[in-house]
């Protein structure tokens, strides 16, 4: 009887061995999907991860497949990733309508592995329903709803949003750069910050109307009168407490707006309290505050208004009287499981309606339905010539990074990593980017439409709107990945962000370090040993085409442009260095600043006809990260940017001496190339470090004078002899 027993037993657990053997031969669908109805955008594209490659030939629309509430298959187009172990879902043409109460999206358990041929463990359907609009949270109950999910997702360790903090403030175009654009004033016109689209202002810490500079410094403005350059002064200083720390500024004929940061301490019951079940936790209130001057008496600055959103400062702009304030917010959401009651709303204020802080109607809060990030993204608009009128605001929950701005749009780079959960999550990062439109009309932002790029944007200079169509370079994957590579992208998209054209898999293995749209002309600097500049036509926007390529050493951070078969190149130069482990690949080492004048006169064969390099490791320039840092003028043949110089000590493979700190000034013609002009500085003294308040961040010119700023001090310089006439301290 035993020996039946224990060979029943064995049988059984033999059985059992061989079934998990079997099921683990199986490939399943590694999606973390929930039960309820997920909204989403018209343009939507879904992703079907496996854990297995997958075969081929079970990949068809009898086995994923998107139905509507009354069963009618929607004419989808699937693709196949290249290591067959996703599968992307593209929208059938014009999006889905939003007329059928819902969808519902299957996968069938008839997919096969590609190594055994064993079927799914089991099919997955998901129900979701399109929005033509983003939905908003409308209550205190589905905003609280939102963030307790992701205090669960923290909990299980694949949450993204509990500590996301934001960047920073950040850091195509038409033909012709802003930075060459110059006003007419007694001195004979004056330089503009270096912005990326003409007629779209950038907020810069330094800013000229042609007889005064504006300068933020260490919690204060600073207004000095540059003309007479010989005889220069100081004419006024706007000073500030401790709770607000000017960053940027813009200047508008008689105001200044200056915006920054404001901090303030939240004390229990100091607040008014909306209700008396939600409240606001004592703490620091952190804040984006724009305030905005008269500025017509250069001596006594007199303050008109001020619009203060919750968040750090992101990024801003100006169009014409209207600005455009963006910060990001995250909310301290975690605290609900200690007090349900509290009221996660952000807030702001507008000295145009009252002094108190309101926080954000439920009704007013956008969310973007597919992200998990958990931070606002709040857009503040006024007009500078109606200051009584009040602010206009848009808010919007799911942090977005990446900003473009044109003269009628606002597009918002969205990160998602909703894929990557479960066994994949050792392949993180490797995420998409959602792509959000809005309309912007005399302050006024609507949202207009939406799509989905695979990869991440790198910054605002990735992404163009150009004769109706967006254009935008992504990077996906991980240039050190060798058994998945990274590949680059360029997607061109119309009006209503319905995809036209594609140029994909671009230098396998790297990832974009610059682009610049000019035209019909796209140029795209992706770099991991050398660094490839490509030249794309996208005359034809439904087929963007490689014109031409050039590799060379180093690579380029900013791409300006000269003329239109010129363009110049700011980053640095690199060496490769052999591994000293076997089969490795060589070590890419950072050397000196770059800059580098292409021709591109024969699109087919770009060449570098000229090129610099400035310094050894350890030398940089904030141009390297900041495009705003240079100077540009065509005209006059010359540009100019801050620099802080090292160089290798001989005999020392890793050790640097200091050796300058200040700007560059550079005379730029086709028949010469780069030609230093002068080196200025501010350094009083031979020194062996650098000197923050010595440090040079701008450089404007005003007629036939450059002046250069740093905290302590501005000077003034004869353009071409480059003469110091006139200075000022601070």
């Amino acid at each position: 009887m035993k020996k039946k027993l224990f060979f029943i037993v064995g049988v059984v657990i033999v059985w059992g061995i061989t079934l998990a053997v079997l099921v683990g031969m199986s490939p399943k669908v590694i999606n973390d999907w929930t039960d309820e109805k997920l909204i989403v955008m018209p343009t939507k594209e879904w992703e079907i991860d496996f854990s297995k490659q997958v075969d081929p030939k079970s990949i068809s629309n009898e086995t994923i497949f998107i139905q509507d509430d009354m069963g009618i298959k929607q004419k989808i187009t699937l693709n196949l990733s290249e290591d067959r172990k996703s599968v992307t879902i593209y929208a059938p043409n014009g999006g889905y309508s939003i007329e059928p109460t819902y969808y519902t999206l299957y996968v069938k358990k008839e997919i096969k592995s590609a190594s055994n041929g064993q079927s799914l463990q089991s099919g997955k359907q998901l129900t979701f329903v399109v929005q033509e609009t983003l939905p908003t949270v409308r209550s205190k109950q589905k905003l609280d709803e939102i963030f307790t999910k992701a205090i669960e997702r923290s909990k299980e360790g694949r949450g993204f949003g509990l500590f996301s903090f934001s960047n920073g403030v950040e850091e195509s175009a038409e033909s012709e750069s802003a930075a060459d654009s110059a006003k007419s004033s007694e001195g004979g016109g004056y330089s503009e910050t270096n912005n990326q689209v003409q007629g779209v202002d950038e907020a810069d810490t330094v800013k000229t109307d042609g007889q005064f500079i504006y300068q933020v410094e260490d919690r204060k403005v600073l207004i000095t009168k540059a003309i007479p350059a010989e005889n220069m002064k100081l004419a006024g200083t706007i000073l500030y407490k401790e709770t607000f720390s000017p960053v940027q500024l813009f200047l508008h004929d008689d105001q200044l707006v200056v915006i920054g940061y404001a901090y303030e301490e939240i004390k229990e019951g100091n607040e008014k309290k909306q209700s008396t079940e939600e409240r606001i936790w004592p703490g620091y209130y952190q804040s984006t505050r724009a305030i905005v001057y008269d500025v017509s008496n250069k001596h006594e600055p007199k303050e008109i208004r001020t619009v203060e959103v919750e968040g750090s400062y992101l990024t801003s702009r100006k169009v014409n009287e209207h600005v455009y304030l963006i910060s990001s917010h995250a909310p301290s959401y975690w605290l609900l499981e200690e007090d349900g009651g509290i009221d996660l709303r952000p807030r702001f204020s507008d000295s145009a309606s009252g002094d108190s802080k309101c926080a954000v109607p439920y009704t007013d809060i956008h969310y973007f339905p597919e992200s998990p990030e958990t931070n606002y993204t709040m857009i503040a608009s006024f007009n500078l010539n109606q200051p009584n009128n009040e602010a206009k605001m848009t808010t919007y929950l799911g942090s977005g990074e990446q900003f473009y701005m044109s003269k009628e749009s606002l597009y918002l780079g969205v990160t998602e990593y909703s894929h990557f959960v479960g066994s994949r999550a050792e392949e993180f990062p490797n995420p998409d980017t959602s792509i959000y439109k809005f309309s912007i009309n005399k302050g006024i932002v609507t949202f207009h439409s939406s799509a989905e790029v695979p990869g991440t944007i790198l910054n605002q200079f990735s992404m163009d709107e150009y004769s109706g169509h967006f254009r935008v370079v992504t990077t996906e994957g991980d240039s050190w990945n060798n058994e998945r590579p990274s590949a680059n992208h360029l997607y061109i998209f119309d009006e209503n962000l319905k995809q036209k054209g594609t140029l994909e898999d671009l230098a396998r293995g790297e990832r974009v370090y610059s682009a610049r749209f000019l035209g019909d002309r796209i140029y795209i600097v992706t770099f991991k040993q050398v660094d490839p500049l490509f030249v794309i036509d996208a005359s034809n926007p439904g087929r963007p085409t490689v014109l031409g390529e050039l590799k060379i050493p180093g690579f380029s951070n900013y791409l300006h442009p000269y003329d239109e078969n010129h363009i110049i190149g700011f980053g640095h130069d690199t060496k490769l260095v052999p591994s000293k482990q076997a089969g490795e690949e060589p070590l890419v080492i950072t050397e000196g600043v770059k800059i580098s004048l292409f021709d591109i006169t024969d699109v087919s064969n770009p060449k570098e006809k000229f090129s610099e390099v400035i310094g050894g490791r350890g030398t940089y320039s904030p141009l390297n990260y900041d495009h705003k840092a240079l100077l540009f003028h065509k005209d006059k043949g010359l540009f100019a940017f801050p620099i802080s110089i090292y160089h290798d000590v001989e005999g020392s493979e890793y050790e640097q001496r200091f050796e300058f700190q200040g700007a560059y000034v550079y005379n730029l013609n086709l028949e010469d190339g780069f030609q230093l002009q002068d080196k200025i500085t501010h350094l009083q003294d031979e020194v062996f470090y650098e000197e923050w308040e010595n440090s040079i961040s701008r450089i404007v010119y005003i007629g036939d004078h450059l002046y250069s700023i740093s905290p302590s001090r501005v000077t003034a310089h004869q353009i071409g002899s480059f003469q110091l006439v006139g200075e000022v301290k601070y």
